[in-house]
């Protein structure tokens, strides 16, 4: 069994085949609610009977081209909608199979006798990582502290509509040797169980109580956020002066849906249209078109003052996002930083990828249930894009916060 983070890559080799023989790889896991992901991929041996993925081109099957980690990236449900997300971060592994057959199988129940197999596990925590239930005055999530004594760069990360407590990408994060607050803000606990409003007084008790550890580096921290949690993460660098470096993935420029509360200010949200929703040949609904125009005139008193930020703003777009106008809403942020006169954000602009922008060799979730909608929501995005995207970007959080996190360590 070959055990790894599951933001490291794998290098995988066949040796023994015969020469030029074809082959299928095929990839599989349960999660941990048993449902079955797979992926394959049809491969020729060379002139001495091998392969190595990280020049051997597939042929076919779930990807096509030379991909060392597509049998990861590329692994889809085998009952439709189903989003690959680990629960358990600390006590178990995905653990993915790696079986390989003789010639090219397409059969869903494949009767050809395995040539040869691997296990990969593949972990969201690593040695000496610390997990830390948080229950403090309001504050439900989950604290994720490196080994060692730190300090270390604090970072807050949200995850959107779901709701809940979502923890894979903290740990991993915190693998890298920050402290991460997983920060559940609805549908958890005793928190509310629907989001009615965004009370950013909650998420300024959140980055308190992270400063306040001894572990953590002062005088600020890091938020990383996507989807609707990176409209909450917008507004927390607007108005948190705690906030020194800010991760917007996919999100807003504007209050949506639910009012936003500030001590006694009160931004009302951005009106949405059902009536245009569509429906995707999948049968998932799209959302891109659904939300009101943020420089419509009637919906100024929703836009956020990015210009109030005191920090930087990574902003990390999929041009294929069929769940809301991304692109548009961080160019409209970013010419309003500039007319300003700031140049404290940036974007990276990923063609082809769809909404759920993730850790690196994370399958592409095309569409999936959302409680608050009867059919699956479409995320959109094309695989080996998408997959292109997550690892890239991956690499320029990491930088990001490593900057921010040295640039703050200094005292003032």
């Amino acid at each position: 069994v070959k055990c790894a983070l599951a933001d490291e890559p794998v290098h995988i080799r066949v040796t023994g085949l015969r020469p030029l023989q074809m082959v299928t790889l095929m990839a599989s896991l349960k999660d941990e609610k048993g449902n079955v992901f797979w992926s394959r991929a049809f491969y020729k041996a060379n002139e001495v009977g091998e392969l190595d993925l990280m020049q051997t081109p597939a042929f076919g099957g779930d990807y096509v081209g030379v991909h060392p980690m597509g049998l990861f990236w590329s692994l889809k449900p085998k009952k439709a909608f189903q989003r690959l997300l680990k629960k358990d971060v600390m006590n178990s592994p995905f653990w993915i199979t790696l079986n390989l057959y003789d010639s090219v199988c397409f059969e869903d129940v494949i009767t050809d006798q395995v040539m040869a197999s691997q296990v990969v596990q593949r972990w969201f925590s690593g040695p000496g990582l610390q997990r830390v239930q948080i229950r403090e005055g309001r504050v439900r999530g989950a604290l994720f502290l490196p080994p060692g004594e730190g300090p270390f760069p604090g970072v807050i990360d949200l995850f959107g509509g779901r709701g809940g407590l979502v923890e894979f990408r903290a740990s991993l994060l915190a693998a890298r040797g920050f402290a991460v607050l997983a920060l559940a803000y609805f549908a958890y606990e005793d928190l509310p169980s629907d989001l009615l409003e965004i009370d950013l007084e909650y998420f300024e008790e959140a980055a308190n109580l992270l400063l306040a550890h001894p572990k953590v580096q002062t005088p600020g921290i890091g938020v990383i956020s996507v989807s609707k949690g990176a409209e909450i993460g917008l507004a927390m660098a607007c108005f948190l002066k705690q906030v020194v470096a800010t991760i917007w993935i996919n999100g807003t420029n504007a209050i949506f849906e639910f009012p936003l509360r500030y001590k006694d200010m009160v931004i009302t949200p951005i009106p949405t249209f059902v009536e245009r929703m569509q429906l995707d040949i999948s049968g998932a609904m799209r959302l891109r078109h659904y939300k009101g125009d943020p420089w419509d005139e009637l919906n100024q008193q929703s836009v956020l003052p990015i210009e109030k930020a005191l920090g930087s703003i990574l902003f990390i777009v999929g041009e294929n996002d069929e769940c809301m106008n991304s692109k548009e809403y961080a160019e409209q942020a970013l010419h309003q930083l500039r007319s300003h006169g700031r140049n404290n954000g940036r974007m990276l602009l990923y063609p082809g990828a769809g909404h759920l922008i993730e850790p690196p060799y994370s399958p592409l979730c095309y569409a999936s249930p959302n409680k608050n909608f009867s059919l699956p929501l479409l995320w959109g995005g094309d695989p080996a894009a998408h997959a292109a995207a997550q690892e890239h970007s991956w690499g320029e959080i990491l930088k990001f916060f490593r900057h921010k996190g040295n640039e703050t360590s200094i005292p003032a």
